[in-house]
């Protein structure tokens, strides 16, 4: 379904992504660091054909231009501007989790090292900026190319908000379940909704039904990062590609966990130990089944996912691209990977 979507969008949405981060000069093995991320290119800078994720952040600006009432064509600065923004906070991330693999390959900072990985991270966030550009020259009036500029700088501001309150976690037995909920709008669901909201702005040039807009990536991101931490615990790990003990192994504090910790002084102590292994993890499995904490944030995604679907209604606008926005997201809401 989702790829089916994409594909649509694909081809050009792959080009104007090229032609932004190809503006960058060119030193040495530069473009290759850039190109990396991406999915274009291996560590030797030759084309790798392994992939590019599901690029779903750029899917909704585009099927949101269309679904507001534009020409989804406008809106390509703008999705090659979340994709590229997107992969500067990843890159910045694995550095920041010391994470060795991201889409089953290395990480950039594994293969040239931190320095030059915050540094082409830092690039990368310089060339989403000048994707935005690409908004001027679509006839979009040079208030709403402002106004766009303010949207993407809101963004950064939530991205790196929610990045320092998740590294603080890490060292926190007292997170509460709304300061994750706070967390969550920032670091997973502020993309979504600066995507949906700067897609509906190409398309309807209007600040009031953009809004509707936001409000839909911004709930839908929310249930999004919920179904992931439904999945990082209950997941077949044949369909994510990940064992479901990871997280609970690595102690995350995730949505059910924190739900559990609340109500389970054992739980509390279980996760206190200094060693954690498979025997902790049974155990923190049998006592998050007791708290009941998948079925509450089950509840809680199902009421974020009609939360979204409740802003769209708002818009007053009623199409065939519209009809899309909606099985995307009841995909995302089912998925299972």
């Amino acid at each position: 379904m989702i790829a089916d979507l994409a594909a649509r969008y694909a081809a050009s949405l792959d080009q104007t992504m090229r032609t932004v981060v190809d503006s960058a000069p060119d030193s040495r093995d530069f473009l290759t660091l850039l190109r990396y991320p991406l999915g274009w290119v291996n560590a030797d800078g030759q084309p790798y054909a392994g992939g590019t994720g599901k690029r779903i952040r750029p899917l909704l600006v585009l099927l949101c231009a269309e679904a507001a009432g534009g020409r989804w064509q406008d809106a390509l600065p703008a999705a090659a501007a979340v994709e590229i923004l997107h992969n500067f906070s990843l890159v910045h991330d694995d550095i920041q989790d010391a994470s060795p693999l991201r889409h089953n390959r290395p990480t950039v900072w594994t293969v040239w090292g931190a320095p030059s990985a915050i540094n082409i991270g830092d690039a990368l966030f310089a060339l989403a900026y000048r994707a935005l550009e690409g908004l001027s020259q679509t006839g979009l009036p040079p208030e709403l190319t402002i106004a766009a500029w303010r949207i993407l700088n809101h963004t950064n501001l939530e991205l790196t908000r929610g990045q320092h309150l998740d590294m603080g976690f890490e060292h926190r037995m007292d997170v509460t379940v709304e300061e994750y909920l706070s967390m969550i709008e920032g670091k997973s669901a502020a993309l979504l909704a600066a995507s949906a909201q700067l897609g509906a702005l190409a398309g309807s040039r209007s600040m009031e039904t953009a809004g509707h807009f936001a409000s839909f990536g911004l709930h839908l991101g929310i249930a999004f990062q919920i179904r992931d931490d439904i999945l990082g615990i209950w997941g077949d790990q044949a369909v994510t590609g990940k064992s479901a003990a990871t997280d609970l192994l690595s102690r995350k504090k995730s949505l059910p966990v924190l739900f559990a910790l609340e109500r389970s002084p054992a739980l509390r102590r279980l996760y206190a130990r200094k060693h954690f292994g498979k025997r902790e993890v049974d155990a923190a499995l049998e006592l998050l089944d007791q708290t009941g904490a998948r079925a509450e944030v089950e509840a809680r995604e199902a009421a974020a996912f009609q939360q979204a679907l409740s802003a769209l209604a708002g818009s007053g606008v009623e199409n065939a691209a519209l009809q899309d926005l909606r099985r995307l997201a009841a995909a995302l809401f089912g998925r299972s990977a």
